[in-house]
């Protein structure tokens, strides 16, 4: 993992606008365009994307005139980042702590309570 710094809220709108990006690329003006309203001024997300590229998310990529950002760690990289912390400090470093306290916040159809021992089995397996 290239990176440990959790990100902001902001932060993350704007990762999750790259992530999403069918090209894996975009310049400051197609991620602004797919924020929800209100949008961010331009000069505030270029901002963010600076201090992205500074934190090791995104990387800067000049083609011609413009510049262009892309994501170097993805959502799942990023998902681990954000979430073994979460489940070192509320749930004492146990998974099945962490997806117990889940299970009892969510309702379960059967179809997706099969899914889940599907995983869990899948997973003991390859061990």
């Amino acid at each position: 993992m290239r990176n440990n710094k959790q990100l902001t809220r902001a932060e993350f709108q704007v990762m999750s606008i790259l992530w999403n990006l069918p090209t894996d690329e975009g310049h400051t003006s197609e991620i602004l365009a797919r924020y929800d309203e209100p949008k961010p001024a331009y000069t505030t997300l270029a901002t963010f994307l600076k201090i992205l590229s500074k934190k090791g998310y995104v990387k800067e990529v000049k083609k011609g005139s413009r510049l262009f950002f892309t994501p170097i760690v993805t959502k799942e990289e990023y998902a681990e980042i954000f979430l073994t912390p979460a489940k070192d400090i509320f749930f004492d470093k146990k998974i099945e702590k962490l997806c117990a306290f889940f299970l009892n916040k969510e309702s379960l159809t059967q179809e997706q309570a099969d899914n889940i021992i599907a995983l869990v089995r899948q997973r003991v397996n390859a061990q």
